[in-house]
């Protein structure tokens, strides 16, 4: 089981998030959820970003929203960073 960890940005940017898209409230609590209990799992779509995001991840609530982390393995701890849209995580 993992802990998670919400930075200040990501808990400001949750809310605003959760205010705009309130249909999505049931989906993100699923996802992080999901997320303590195993990050890899297929659905969440977990993957590395390159560039100049390297060393962060990301997984998806649906196809266009998605959930900048990062996950310190040796100390089973995810850090929530981001959260929007494509282009607005993605920035």
């Amino acid at each position: 089981m993992f802990t998670i960890v919400a930075t200040r940005h990501f808990m400001r940017r949750a809310r605003k998030f959760l205010k705009k898209h309130p249909d999505l409230q049931d989906r993100f609590t699923q996802i992080i959820e999901d997320l303590t209990q195993d990050p890899f799992a297929p659905h969440l779509a977990y993957h590395h970003l390159g560039g100049r995001f390297k060393g962060i991840q990301t997984i998806s609530i649906t196809d266009n929203y998605r959930i900048t982390l990062t996950i310190a393995i040796s100390e089973r701890e995810i850090i929530l960073l981001d959260i929007g849209s494509h282009d607005e995580v993605y920035r």
